[in-house]
């Protein structure tokens, strides 16, 4: 139950090894045709780092006037990236220019690469929790600037850019939730008979 999507973290710099070995984790995960899109962008240069934050930055501006009002008030309050404290930074990429796998699976629903880097996400996710280890993703980026930031091949889809560290506290419950943002909702919710 506790799989945080944490804001706060420690400064602890994690064990050595040890985000290789959650990302080899996060490698054993299914992919579509086994084609085993994800490509693990370690982001260690401050240069890189900087930028990142500097895109977060002017994107969270820009999200913060499409609100007005109290909803403004309380989203300026938001912590949404732990971009300064996180000891790590990792930019998760579907390569959709690879052949491996030869392309099954894909050719109805080309999606499926990207479908399967979230689920390497997920399995790093869990793998990282189990280890004491919190993870957050940052979303509100431009993908062209990270990947312009990154280098990376022009064939590579941004699917997620997180920030990896051990969380300054542990909750059951999402922060967004407690801040009043949002409530989780009732899992009979979610499923439609037909």
């Amino acid at each position: 139950m506790w799989r945080r999507d944490v804001r706060r973290f420690r400064r602890d710099a994690l064990s050595e090894g040890a985000l290789e070995r959650l990302i080899g984790t996060a490698c054993l995960s299914p992919s579509v045709g086994l084609s085993q899109p994800w490509r693990f962008v370690i982001v260690d240069d401050a240069v890189r780092r900087q930028a990142v934050l500097d895109n977060f930055t002017r994107c969270n501006a820009d999200a913060l006037n499409d609100y007005s009002g109290e909803l403004a008030q309380r989203y300026a309050t938001l912590k949404l990236a732990g971009l300064r404290e996180a000891p790590c930074h990792l930019a998760v990429y579907a390569d959709h220019g690879t052949e491996v796998g030869h392309g099954l699976g894909r050719r109805t629903m080309p999606e499926m690469a990207d479908y399967s880097v979230v689920a390497a996400i997920s399995t790093l996710w869990l793998a990282a929790r189990a280890e004491g280890i919190g993870m957050g993703w940052v979303s509100i980026l431009d993908p062209a600037d990270v990947a312009t930031a990154l280098d990376v091949p022009a064939d590579w889809r941004l699917i997620g850019y997180f920030c990896i560290g051990y969380p300054q506290t542990e909750a059951d419950s999402p922060e967004l939730e407690r801040v009043g943002w949002e409530q989780r909702r009732p899992v009979a919710d979610h499923i439609v008979s037909r």
